[in-house]
Order: C-alpha cells, then sequence, then structure tokens
C-alpha cells in the first residue's frame, strides 16, 4: 500500500513532536510504501517577522513576494526539511529531503496574480517517489514548485500533497494536524464528511482560514479518485498506526459517510 502523509509545520517547530512523527514515519516505512510531505508556516512566520515582513493571507494562502519566496526556500526547503529528514535518518529509516523543484517532482503554474508567487500544482511525477522507495528511502517534500521557466512558487501543503498522492497513485492521504479534526458549527468534531458535506461547510462559512485550503485540497483529491483521506490530529501517541489498525481518530473523508446528520445539527 502507498500511503502519503502530510505534516502540519506547527507540529515540526516542537523537538520532541518531531522525533515522535519520524519515529512513527519510520516504523511504517518498514511495512508501506511511504512518502511525506510537509509545510512550515509557523516556522516561515517567524523567519519573516524576524526580518520586519509581515504575512498577508487570502482564503487561507499566504500572498508570497520576493522576500516570502526567500523565505519559503531557507525555512521550508531548508530548515524545516533537512530537521525532519534527519529525525526518520536517526530513528533508523533512510531518507531524501526534496521539494517539488527537484527533478522536478512538480511543476506548478501561477494561482492568482493577487497573491504574487504561490502556485498552484499542475503535474506531480510519481516515478521519482517510486525510484526513492524501490530503493529503499523515505522521500520527504518540502511545499515549494517550481514551472517549466524555472519560477519557482509558494505552493500550499495541503495542495502539494493531494497533487502527489495523485501523481504518486496512492491508496490513502493522511493529514496531520495540530487539530482534532474538522469541526461543524457548534465546534463537534465530525467523523465523517462526504464530498457534499465538504461543500457545505466551506459555502456556510464554518470551515475558514487554513481548514478552508485544507478541505478544498481535500475535496479535489476525492474528486480526482482518491477513496479515502483522513484529518487526524498529529500530536496523538502513534496516530498513524492507530489510523491504519481502524481506530476512529480524526475526520474521515471518502464518497460514503453518514456525516451529514451530524453536520446539520
Amino acid at each position: 500500500m502507498k500511503l502519503l502523509i502530510k505534516i502540519g509545520g506547527t507540529l515540526l517547530d516542537d523537538e520532541a513532536h518531531r522525533n515522535a512523527i519520524a519515529s512513527q514515519l519510520a516504523e511504517l516505512a518498514r511495512s508501506y510504501q511511504i512518502a511525506a510531505v510537509h509545510g512550515g508556516g509557523k516556522q516561515l512566520t517567524r523567519f519573516l517577522e524576524e526580518r520586519g515582513v509581515q504575512s498577508q493571507f487570502v482564503r487561507g494562502l499566504r500572498v508570497s513576494d520576493a522576500a516570502v519566496i526567500d523565505g519559503v526556500i531557507k525555512v521550508i526547503a531548508g530548515s524545516v526539511n533537512k530537521e525532519l529528514v534527519s529525525a526518520i535518518v536517526r530513528a533508523g529509516q533512510p531518507a531524501v529531503g526534496l521539494s517539488g523543484i527537484d527533478g522536478p517532482l512538480t511543476l506548478a503554474s501561477l494561482l492568482d496574480p493577487a497573491l504574487g508567487s504561490v502556485g498552484r500544482p499542475r503535474e506531480t511525477n510519481g516515478r521519482l517517489l517510486d525510484l526513492l522507495s524501490a530503493a529503499g528511502y523515505l522521500p520527504v517534500v518540502a511545499c515549494i514548485a517550481s514551472d517549466e521557466h524555472g519560477n519557482i512558487y509558494n505552493v500550499n501543503a495541503d495542495q502539494m500533497a493531494v497533487s502527489c498522492a495523485e501523481g504518486w497513485s496512492a491508496n490513502k492521504l493522511i493529514f496531520l494536524t495540530d487539530v482534532a479534526g474538522v469541526k461543524n458549527g457548534q465546534g463537534e468534531i465530525l467523523p465523517e464528511l462526504t464530498p457534499e458535506a465538504v461543500t457545505h461547510l466551506i459555502d456556510s462559512g464554518v470551515a475558514r482560514g487554513g481548514m478552508h485550503a485544507k478541505l478544498d485540497a481535500a475535496l479535489s483529491a476525492l474528486r480526482s479518485g482518491l477513496r479515502e483521506i483522513v484529518i487526524a490530529p498529529g500530536h496523538e501517541p502513534d496516530v498513524c498506526l492507530r489510523l491504519l489498525h481502524g481506530e476512529p481518530l480524526g475526520t474521515r473523508l471518502s464518497h460514503e459517510s453518514h456525516a451529514m446528520e451530524s453536520l446539520q445539527r
């Protein structure tokens, strides 16, 4: 089974959490084909603030000028990526850190001129992930990509994860986040969601900011044929193994669900 795991940058900002996630990835890699995609928004915001650059967000996406792209390269594709790779190697699993630019793994296009150099993933070369995983390496992908002309784009990590899952033909996509799952208007965790329910959450304004962007990406993945996506609390011990063993953690998104009744309450 091919398993794509997206790790929120907040989870990687703390060394203990980073090491715990790295240990899980190393253990999973002994039984499954694993690839990881990560963000680093919290670390990037801190890096930019230290240099007097204030971040602006539109629909959960960071407006990206030249200063932000410089930070994305240095922080997300640099320190965040290499710290996670080092932690996985320390846990006993060979790993390779890369970004969408390498290969190129992922080609992107300008999403919206008003957002600056924010890219929409167009295509991911799953053969590169197959090549690495077949050789015994765990690919660790930073959410940055380019186009055929060498333009570099900041890519939303959730969208990057979806593109990698699609291009690699992953069987399951797990989003590890710093929240317990997707909530309805009353703040209750929704254990299951269909595409229709996801659309309702977005259109009604219940899903905002980062969760809006995450659900947009998940909806795209379901429509493209990915069978199951899970948005789960990354702080939970052994969360990935527990999910794979069927424990109901977080929110499961698929084409078959009984979540609408809970959603409408």
